[in-house]
């Protein structure tokens, strides 16, 4: 670590601890899906394995960074630390084993990752396809009407992406079966020159993971929004989730992610009552903000600045535990 990146963990862990005083102890629970070897052309704000091990380095030099277990359980009893962090991912992606476990390890940070079994052992996630499809398309132009879309260019980086942000909402809030017929339409639509088939991870990945320290949670089967299947699909999707990783682990697997996340949209109350009867002892959501006591473990906030700069990264992260402006002068820009 620079001495820059020194000033400003020491500053941040200052504002932690202030803050504390007047806030109470606050569990700031981060969310990450990918970090990637290099930046991505089409989405060069995605996490790479240069920020991220910056990032982890202010992380753990300011906070006290907990297995999410623990934080539940000490959320729930009261003893929670000051200045509590944990970090999650989502899906399952076989560079969260290749890149980010070895960051996390050299920082010697614990993580949970939330995985969607039915991916494993070389499936896509839905978002994958609809991305893959874009980027290697044959066609300069293509035509998504079926989609309930217009026709779209293909020649840049920029108009890639445009397509590719209009796609996902739609295919995003499909059924099941409808969402599959749809990606293979597209397949048929874009004719992509190639399609990864190793995004994600294996079994044995899996169990690496959980053999160097990490928390292994359920994230579902197939990555559906609960919000659009019945209750009875819910249960199953979760129980089998959380049954695979058990097989995989020989370990309970406690912790869950609702796929998408977003309260009242994405799950309902219901589901988070349906994880608690099931076993689960929390469960996490994509509602931006932090726990306290107090807070409903069903429905924990995660909250990640997407600012690509440390100093902006780590300012809003620290100012996100009073949901205001950060209140310190933090050492200028790198």
């Amino acid at each position: 670590m620079n001495s820059h990146d020194q000033m400003l963990g020491a500053a941040a862990a200052f504002g932690v601890r202030s803050l504390s005083l007047w806030t109470g102890p606050r569990l700031s629970i981060l969310i990450f899906h990918r970090v990637l070897a290099m930046p991505d052309p089409l989405f060069p704000d995605e996490m790479d394995a240069q920020r991220f091990d910056r990032l982890m380095a202010l992380v753990a030099r300011s906070f006290r960074v907990l297995p999410l277990g623990e934080a539940a359980r000490r959320l729930g009893d009261g003893s929670l630390p000051h200045n509590a962090l944990c970090i999650t991912f989502d899906d399952g992606y076989a560079d969260n084993h290749d890149i980010a476990l070895p960051i996390l390890r050299r920082h010697q940070l614990p993580a949970c990752f939330f995985i969607a079994t039915g991916f494993l052992n070389g499936g896509r996630m839905f978002n994958d396809t609809v991305i893959e499809c874009v980027r290697h398309c044959a066609l300069q132009r293509i035509d998504l009407a079926e989609f309930g879309l217009g026709v779209f260019a293909l020649g840049t980086p920029e108009l890639a992406v445009q397509a590719i942000n209009k796609l996902l909402p739609v295919v995003k809030y499909m059924g099941l079966s409808q969402r599959q017929a749809a990606l293979q339409q597209l397949t048929q639509i874009c004719r992509p020159r190639q399609l990864p088939d190793d995004l994600m991870m294996t079994h044995a990945q899996v169990r690496a993971m959980h053999s160097a320290g990490m928390e292994i949670g359920a994230h579902t089967v197939q990555h559906p929004i609960l919000s659009l299947i019945d209750d009875t699909a819910v249960e199953v999707e979760m129980v089998q989730s959380r049954d695979t990783l058990q097989s995989l682990t020989g370990q309970p697997v406690r912790l869950l992610a609702y796929p998408n996340g977003r309260p009242d949209q994405d799950y309902a109350h219901r589901h988070a009552v349906l994880a608690k009867r099931l076993g689960f002892l929390a469960a996490v959501t994509t509602a931006p903000g932090v726990a306290a006591p107090g807070s409903d473990l069903f429905q924990l906030p995660r909250f990640t600045p997407w600012n690509p700069l440390p100093r902006p990264w780590v300012a809003k992260l620290v100012a996100s535990r009073r949901g205001g402006a950060f209140p310190l002068a933090l050492p200028s820009a790198a």
